[in-house]
């Protein structure tokens, strides 16, 4: 038998094995279009030209004036998607770059940024402990803790929006309160996309909620998020420019708590019940049996399909084993559920199999047969993949051609002899020879096997992947996930993380260094190869965050920060006290949105204590106002945490501006709300 037909039918397993591999990846828009704009894009290039224009016509300096100008062609090139966002990221630090250069002829004495200093974001704490927070995410899921937590929030939640997302959200809310929020939404990452697989709800509807809650969960405590953390210090540093009697008290570790406890209520309220109007459709999750099954129906024109069922405790099936009623009823039983215990694979499944009152059967049959398989035997038929998800998750199992050389040991004995789905863990369910194609109720596992044959089988791509190197057979289908699990080194894993934890806690040290502790520790113990740990890192995030930082640098020097903030606290000063505070906590929220929160934290603090003495109000209010707004970062992915998740769920700009400019306006209500009626 020619070879043509298995390359020809192994194209479309690897067409739709490498588009489960990048769902994620081809769900986020491509790079744009070429040098030309729409017409869209170009009326707005040119109102953002003219007021650009305008701004240098009213600031005080031409510093001000080019870092103006740079700041609106950010909030352009960002906002109407000329080019990817880390591409306008890498191309604005460039342009500060290059007014070093160019400084005479813009009116400069010097660069707007230092060149020594102009990569100084791809070393910063920030970048460096997004980048270990990946791998320790990375890590976890290797040994399989995420998949326990992602079942058990589905076992808890079910599948449906609005029981997943308040749990999803709630619980990373609460760990980014003892956490760096980053670290809380990288650690769930996993968790979401295996959820995604398995209930079918797209990454987008999930990943939103969850980073947003991350970002909210840092204001419940004080070491949630670092202008909290820096907070106290900056307080004591201003104490020692006032008077006795108008000193400032630090704030405690919960003093925050019902702010921060009302700020992540109201973003899972605001996505339980808007979500379905403001979150991005994206493309469905995973239904794995519509995913693994596509395969047959394309190539071989066979209509199986994967489906779940449950055998009643009065069932007729109850007593019989698997070669009882396969065969006779044309359906393949390749997984089963028992007690919380999931079998598949070499040893786990044959036909000596008993069926037992309670056990939830994976089968793989045409819809006709199945159905007379469950009426006949009055089984529970559910409507989805929901006990054995994991299972057939398309990054776990599939559908996969193998052919049996002439060499084969095999040749000559039938499936049947050699056990084939115990020993190799592959479940035949169709045999090609000579042109066609025999398939269940054919006898496929009694017909000798000759030199040649294709199986179509099911298989976990881990049994696959030892197939591989068994002469026994060739594998055709050479593109599958070959992911390697490793449940042996959870001890390692938990350790290392703990102690990540531990330092981030308990310790001094950089959040980079403690983070980086964990994730070196789990590399060294093999947890992770180092290959895998690259991998692991999304470095199209990391070039986003470290390109900007270049930017809140030039925004701070140039002194556009601090004008920006004296003509808009100019307009509001002499209004009420709330007024007041409102447009302190509305210019923290617009500053942490074009530089680090630390930044604008470290800017607005002195001011906002300043503006507060004389308003006659509470400074230390103020102060927290400041620290508490800087979270207050949903609009554009300059955030950590939205830059994180942007890729993985293939959100654009425009999907943060719409629901994240709802979830602004609703921190600023609560926050100040809240604000006033405690303090």
């Amino acid at each position: 038998m020619s070879n043509a037909p298995e390359q020809t039918a192994a194209a479309p397993i690897a067409k739709q094995v490498s588009a489960t591999e990048s769902e994620s990846a081809s769900a986020a828009p491509a790079t744009r279009r070429g040098p030309l704009l729409n017409a869209k894009q170009a009326i707005a290039g040119v109102l953002f030209a003219l007021l650009a224009l305008y701004m240098a016509g009213v600031v005080p300096t031409v510093e001000i004036a080019w870092v103006s100008a740079i700041l609106l062609l950010t909030v352009y090139l960002f906002a109407f998607e000329v080019v990817g966002v880390d591409v306008a990221a890498a191309t604005v630090m460039v342009l500060l770059g290059l007014t070093t250069l160019f400084a005479p002829v813009m009116g400069l004495t010097q660069g707007l940024v230092d060149n020594k200093h102009l990569f100084d974001g791809f070393a910063s704490n920030a970048v460096i402990s997004i980048i270990a927070v990946m791998i320790i995410g990375a890590g976890l899921d290797k040994t399989g803790i995420m998949t326990k937590v992602a079942a058990f929030i589905l076992k808890v939640g079910g599948t449906t929006e609005a029981r997943i997302i308040p749990i999803i959200s709630g619980t990373v809310g609460f760990i980014s309160s003892f956490m760096q929020n980053v670290g809380a939404a990288a650690l769930f990452l996993p968790v979401v996309s295996r959820i995604s697989a398995r209930s079918g709800l797209p990454m987008s509807r999930l990943l939103m909620p969850m980073g947003f809650c991350a970002i909210l969960g840092g204001t419940v405590t004080m070491v949630g998020s670092s202008p909290l953390i820096l907070l106290n210090d900056l307080i004591l540093t201003s104490n020692r420019a006032l008077p006795e009697a108008q000193q400032m008290d630090t704030w405690g570790l919960f003093s925050v708590t019902p702010i921060g406890l009302a700020l992540v209520a109201t973003g899972i309220a605001y996505f339980v019940l808007a979500g379905r109007f403001v979150l991005p459709a994206g493309n469905k999750g995973s239904k794995s049996k519509d995913d693994a099954m596509a395969y047959f129906r394309d190539i071989y024109d066979l209509d199986y399909e994967l489906f779940e069922v449950e055998v009643p405790e009065d069932s007729e099936l109850v007593g019989k084993t698997l070669d009882d009623v396969e065969h006779q009823d044309r359906v393949r039983v390749i997984a089963s559920a028992s007690g919380g215990t999931m079998k598949t694979g070499p040893g786990a499944i044959a036909r000596d199999t008993g069926i037992a009152g309670g056990i939830v059967l994976g089968i793989i049959a045409s819809p006709k047969h199945l159905l007379e398989f469950v009426d006949k035997y009055k089984l529970d038929l559910h409507s989805s993949i929901e006990v054995l998800g994991e299972i057939f998750a398309p990054t776990k199992s599939g559908v996969a051609e193998v052919v049996i050389p002439p060499s084969s040991n095999l040749v000559g004995k039938s499936a049947r002899d050699v056990w084939m789905r115990k020993t190799y863990g592959i479940a035949m369910v169709a045999l090609h020879r000579d042109g066609a194609t025999l398939r269940e109720g054919d006898s496929i596992r009694d017909i000798p096997l000759q030199g040649g044959d294709t199986l179509i089988v099911h298989t976990q791509w881990d049994a696959l992947a030892r197939l591989q190197k068994d002469r026994n057979f060739v594998v055709v289908t050479t593109e599958f996930p070959h992911e390697e699990s490793r449940p042996h080194k959870v001890a390692y894993a938990g350790v290392f993380f703990a102690i990540a934890l531990g330092l981030v806690l308990f310790s001094d040290l950089r959040l980079s260094v403690a983070l980086l502790t964990g994730a070196m520790g789990m590399i060294l113990a093999g947890v992770l190869k180092i290959e895998e740990a690259y991998t692991a890192v999304s470095w199209k995030t990391v070039f986003l965050l470290a390109s900007l930082i270049p930017l809140g640098l030039a925004v701070e020097t140039s002194g556009t920060a601090k004008w920006i903030a004296e003509q808009t606290l100019g307009v509001v000063g002499s209004m009420p006290i709330w007024v007041i505070q409102g447009a302190v906590a509305v210019l923290a929220t617009f500053f942490t949105l074009v530089m680090s929160n630390v930044g604008a934290t470290v800017l607005l603090v002195p001011l906002a204590v300043n503006i507060a003495i004389g308003a006659g109000a509470n400074p230390a209010v103020f102060a927290l106002t400041v620290a508490i707004a800087t979270s207050n970062s949903f609009l554009i992915p300059t955030h950590q945490v939205n830059a994180l998740i942007m890729g993985p769920a293939g959100y654009r700009v425009p999907d943060f501006m719409r629901a994240g400019g709802i979830m602004t306006v609703l921190f600023l209500v609560v926050m100040m709300v809240m604000l006033n009626l405690i303090y």
